[in-house]
């Protein structure tokens, strides 16, 4: 635990949470930015880099994306997802101002895991300047239905891409959540 007290990128990774509660404030250019950038320095397979991300902070597009998230919630048959999709406040994205949808070249070698790292990427980014995210799963189920196939056409997903992952993002409204107990018994050390 000593290097962790010590070295700022361990701290803000121990740090970093999920946040589900923003602010309507968007965030800064100069911090969008900054947080593409490290997205883009992610490792990724054979260097190819298939990852294309399209920010989202127009709020007619959110609302959009909403009406299509709640359509397919209501109708996904998860108890869970449809109370989630039945409420008055439903919110894709928590109300964040920022959303990020990141694509992968289908043709790559490793487009799910390349696009994770780089979402991954962002979030310790974003932790560090002060920023919150959430990993919103959802836009997997988006594809699924014409309007969502549709819209991701009208964000200029390029030919070829597809969306793997996204993020919430913004300044956090509300309490910082305490980290779930870590389990046990999920490291082998082989010496």
């Amino acid at each position: 635990m000593s290097n962790f007290a010590k070295n700022e990128t361990l701290k803000t990774i121990l740090k970093r949470r999920s946040i589900r509660n923003f602010k309507l404030e968007q965030i800064k250019d100069e911090e969008l930015l900054s947080i593409l950038e490290a997205a883009k320095y992610a490792p990724s397979a054979m260097g190819q880099q298939p990852w294309h991300f399209t920010v989202i902070q127009s709020k007619e597009v959110i609302a959009k994306l909403n009406e299509f998230g709640k359509k397919v919630f209501l109708n996904s048959g998860v108890e869970r997802f449809v109370e989630w999709g039945k409420a008055a406040n439903f919110s894709l994205i928590y109300h964040a101002p920022t959303y990020i949808i990141v694509s992968g070249d289908v043709n790559a070698i490793a487009p799910v895991n390349d696009i994770s790292l780089a979402i991954g990427n962002m979030f310790i980014a974003a932790e560090s300047l002060g920023l919150g995210t959430v990993w919103i799963h959802a836009v997997n189920h988006l594809k699924a239905i014409d309007e969502g196939r549709k819209l991701f056409k009208e964000l200029r997903i390029p030919e070829g891409y597809e969306p793997f992952g996204s993020l919430a993002l913004g300044y956090n409204g509300g309490d910082i959540p305490e980290p779930a107990p870590r389990r046990e018994g999920t490291v082998n050390i082989i010496k």
